[in-house]
């Protein structure tokens, strides 16, 4: 076992000098040399090994009992085995404390190998920033760089803060972030987001965000968050040990107790089947290798550059039959060009000016293509009373006239006559104090990998896909004809959505559960009310972000698919655990109160059946998708 913590060696070389005591001790045991001894002699003999194996397990349980809570593993094991020490059951005391600890050591190792799998992220913080000031370059720490600054990256260094390149070229390794291994090239006016490593030559870049609202801190509060949301099956585990550990611990009682009194004497043997019974009934395997499972469910996404927030995510995961998606930015690349304009009683030229201008302060993707489609240069001083309507368009006064500029919808609204054209695409029309200028198409393509995507979803078990999006119906036809989408719904305002939504959940069966990807600010409160909100980490908005219950750092849908195999076959271990857990312990718990199971086979019961339930929980840390 590499990578051992100090306690964990600690508690490896207790183990070892315990064995090699209690292995000198077992020979002249069963030699028969202790018969001549007095039992003070041979208990004190026994109790060397016992107290070094077992002080920790002592004090643990002392001080849950001065805390109120009396009934967990300790208690149970410090109760067999003392009463297995009254009984004159010394090597055996010895030897269910000692496998115990063996046992332990191992959950411990095991747990801290998942837990890793997911705090490996860590090493993603970067350590320092070289920020250009007027003395030069100073090395500083991320959070004392402030929004506009220029840091330099040079080669192999992480890059600590999210910005925009300003000079310099080189190649970026976003592995730590995506799981994607084949670095991507950066130049001059590219994006490149902190905690990824500057692979090749030194750039320049000009930061946009402060390091706290940055891409690497924003992953690290979800990656610590998110053991603390349980999945329902693990709350049902610690629920059930809270209730079974007293049962078990009284049914002992009963059973050192109650057959003595009725059919008379014989207590030695009885008060020795109550102490094999509380060791076969030690829950640690259930306790232990159900969130070990869903650690390494997690620590497997992460490696793939799928954020889970949660082990009640994964378990919903699972359960998705529905996905429902929004469009733009999503299943397409969300970069919107002009391709046709149609101006009426006016010049192209005339059309995009009205349009460029009325749009000058608009961040939407839309108005972004307007202003670069425009030939001429805009003037922000030719425009004022600029208003932006949800979900319509945009309003403003451009050299003293009203332009508006949006879908049908807004024209008919101001009662100004405008049909949409044939053919794909967003169609935007203008209009100037009430006279119709013409219409603007705008273009969006489909993102290469999500046909590809969409058909391994269906291969996953999801049986309905659906798209959500403000454009017209020809447009959302022909992107959903091309998808294999199942239904969409077009023309939507934001608003919209979550009443769709809302319909698509109520139509969800009992065990099935409906997930919403998308990517937008308003996304967000779709996100937040479906049973499972996926966001794009690498362009979505900090809004999705925040309110999705899973993020995908690249952008890829091809990690929807992933992502659900990883929480069925998560799912299907944990299941088993419990299975058989149960069925081990049921039947030698059986076994043990008859008489046919001694301390040998309980304590197989208790670390043998915990050893091989982790052993299955940490197969999930081992998930690799397979490429076809």
């Amino acid at each position: 076992m590499g990578n051992l913590t100090k306690k964990q060696k600690n508690t490896l070389l207790r183990i070892i000098i315990t064995f090699v005591l209690f292995a000198g001790l077992m020979i002249p045991e069963h030699l028969g040399a202790f018969s001549a001894l007095p039992v003070w002699l041979v208990i004190a003999f026994f109790a060397v090994p016992y107290i070094l194996i077992g002080c920790d397990i002592m004090i643990k349980a002392a001080k849950n009992i001065s805390h109120g809570q009396v009934f967990d593993e300790n208690f149970l094991m410090l109760i067999a085995t003392v009463a297995a020490f009254c009984i004159g059951e010394y090597s055996e005391a010895v030897a269910v404390m000692l496998f115990y600890q063996v046992g332990e050591l191992f959950q411990s190792y095991a747990v801290g190998k998942a837990r890793r799998s997911i705090t490996d992220l860590m090493d993603i913080v970067p350590e320092y920033a070289n920020l250009e000031t007027e003395d030069g370059m100073e090395q500083v720490d991320p959070d004392e760089v402030g929004i506009g600054s220029i840091i330099v990256i040079k080669a192999g260094e992480r890059i600590p803060l999210d910005g925009v390149v300003t000079e310099g070229d080189t190649m970026i390794d976003t592995a730590a972030l995506t799981g994607e291994s084949v670095p991507r090239r950066a130049s001059v006016g590219d994006e490149v987001i902190s905690g990824c490593i500057n692979g090749s030559g030194t750039i320049k870049v000009r930061t946009v965000k402060a390091f706290e609202d940055s891409t690497v801190t924003r992953i690290l509060e979800l990656v610590e968050n998110a053991g603390n949301k349980k999945a329902k099956v693990e709350n049902f585990i610690t629920r059930f040990a809270k209730v079974y550990t007293p049962f078990v611990t009284v049914c002992a009682v009963i059973l050192a107790i109650i057959p003595p009194l009725v059919f008379g004497g014989g207590w030695g043997e009885w008060i020795k089947r109550a102490c094999i019974f509380l060791v076969i009934s030690c829950p640690c395997a259930l306790v232990i290798s159900v969130p070990l499972g869903f650690f390494g469910g997690i620590g497997a996404a992460s490696r793939s550059g799928i954020l889970v927030k949660g082990g009640n995510y994964l378990e919903a995961v699972s359960e998705i039959t529905t996905v429902v998606f929004d469009k733009t930015g999503t299943l397409t690349k969300g970069e919107f060009r002009v391709t046709r304009t149609e101006p009426v009683n006016c010049t192209k030229e005339e059309l995009m000016c009205c349009a460029a201008h009325a749009e000058s302060f608009s961040d939407h993707p839309i108005a972004v293509s307007v202003r670069e489609a425009y030939e001429g240069t805009v003037d922000t001083s030719r425009v004022s009373n600029a208003e932006e309507l949800a979900g319509h368009g945009i309003a403003a006064d451009v050299d003293g006239k009203r332009v508006i500029v949006g879908n049908r919808a807004l024209m008919q609204k101001h009662g100004i006559a405008a049909e949409d054209p044939s053919g794909g695409g967003t169609v935007i029309h203008t209009a100037a104090d009430g006279a119709y200028l013409g219409s603007i198409v705008i273009s969006d393509s489909i993102k290469p990998d999500t046909p590809e995507a969409i058909k391994r979803m269906k291969e996953t078990g999801i049986k309905r896909c659906v798209m959500l999006t403000g454009d017209r119906a020809a447009e959302a036809g022909a992107v959903s004809s091309a998808l294999g989408i199942d239904e969409h719904y077009a023309q939507l305002l934001p608003a919209d959505k979550v009443g769709i939504v809302e319909k698509l959940l109520a139509e969800c069966k009992d065990g099935e559960k409906l997930a919403f990807v998308g990517d937008g600010i308003n996304d967000a409160p779709v996100l937040a009310r479906a049973d499972v909100g996926i966001a794009m980490g690498s362009m979505g908005s900090d809004a999705a972000i925040e309110a999705a219950d899973i993020v995908i750092m690249d952008d890829d849908l091809r990690k929807i698919p992933l992502i659900k195999r990883i929480a069925a076959k998560t799912m299907r271990i944990v299941r088993e655990n419990i299975v058989f857990a149960l069925a081990v312990k049921l039947a030698i718990m059986l076994l043990g109160a008859f008489g046919f199971a001694d301390m040998w086979l309980a304590v197989f019961a208790d670390v043998g059946v915990a050893v091989i339930a982790i052993l299955n929980s940490m197969r999930t840390l081992t998930y690799r998708e397979k490429r076809t």
